[in-house]
């Protein structure tokens, strides 16, 4: 998560002349001192962001950062490598063309050493030549039609306008105005079977694009979002560590640590929750602890012949 927000920053950065921390702090729901350690932190790696103070100030990045090859280190060129072996995770079609250009241009098997990959095992948002399609549909402005099965397991066909693709959380989501709803809604890409394109265009550039479309998955009604304490013991520290924020993270002194933090209460975090075993214990809200509690008494009947 934590450098998710670093990559979010310098695109900001390089978009906008100066934002504020308040204004990033507010964006990615942190403190204002997380953002700071962030500037710190992208500094010391060599990213040439500053900090003005007064009225007018705020945080900046020099107005002639760009990257020009002949200019680019080892380590530079090393890092890109790195940046596009992470857009290959997701599946991302076309990168290993890429990749095989710029190997040609900085040197022979430049990332041979590095291999990512962050998806599920059988994950192909491309199959049958879906994603190109669909990336092909958003920048030509053309509307769609797909067969779609949302997480309710309820098949619908759906026109929509293609407007946005999204990576979050090892899936490829499709941001558009579906005209079944009325709404903008998210469709994720694996759970759409079929892709027609039609020869109708639309107004793409009047539709829109904003922050909040992650919160539009498609489903019945929108996400109930919870504030969770939840109770670590210090085996699981490690694996908190890896997705929150040190100042999320309360070390109480007795080996456990507690962690307070927003999430959507659905099946999902209930199988997160799950997934920590005997390590964590859920203290707020009651509701989830009872649900908690409920799945482990119906997992323990699974194993009652053992």
């Amino acid at each position: 998560m934590k450098i998710t927000r670093l990559l979010e920053i310098v695109t900001i950065l390089l978009n906008k002349k100066t934002v504020t921390a308040k204004e990033l702090a507010e964006r990615f729901n942190v403190s204002v001192r997380t953002i700071y350690r962030d500037v710190d932190d992208l500094s010391c790696s060599g990213i040439p962001v500053y900090t003005i103070q007064g009225v007018n100030g705020g945080i900046s990045i020099l107005d002639n950062y760009t990257m020009n090859k002949t200019m680019l280190s080892d380590t530079d060129k090393n890092n890109i490598l790195i940046a596009l072996q992470s857009l290959k995770s997701t599946k991302f079609p076309d990168v290993d063309i890429i990749l095989d250009k710029l190997e040609g241009i900085f040197r022979n098997n430049a990332s041979d050493w590095i291999s990512m990959d962050f998806s599920p095992w059988g994950s192909n948002p491309n199959a049958n030549n879906k994603f190109n399609d669909i990336r092909g549909a958003i920048l030509d402005s053309r509307v769609i039609n797909i067969e779609y099965i949302n997480s309710q397991n309820i098949k619908s066909i759906r026109t929509i306008e293609p407007l946005h693709l999204k990576f979050k959380y090892q899936a490829w989501y499709l941001y558009s105005w579906c005209r079944k709803r009325q709404e903008y809604r998210s469709f994720r890409l694996s759970r759409i079977k079929k892709v027609e394109i039609t020869d109708e265009i639309f107004d793409r550039f009047s539709k829109r694009i904003s922050d909040d479309r992650e919160d539009t998955i498609e489903a019945p009604e929108k996400k109930n979002i919870v504030s969770c304490v939840l109770r670590f013991k210090e085996e699981a520290l490690y694996r908190i560590y890896d997705d929150y924020d040190d100042d999320m993270i309360k070390d109480n002194k007795d080996g456990t640590y507690t962690l307070t933090v927003d999430l959507p209460e659905d099946e999902w975090v209930y199988g997160y929750i799950l997934s920590f075993g005997t390590n964590v214990e859920v203290i707020k809200p009651e509701s989830i602890r009872k649900i908690i509690c409920e799945k482990s008494r119906e997992i323990s009947k699974l194993y009652t012949d053992i």
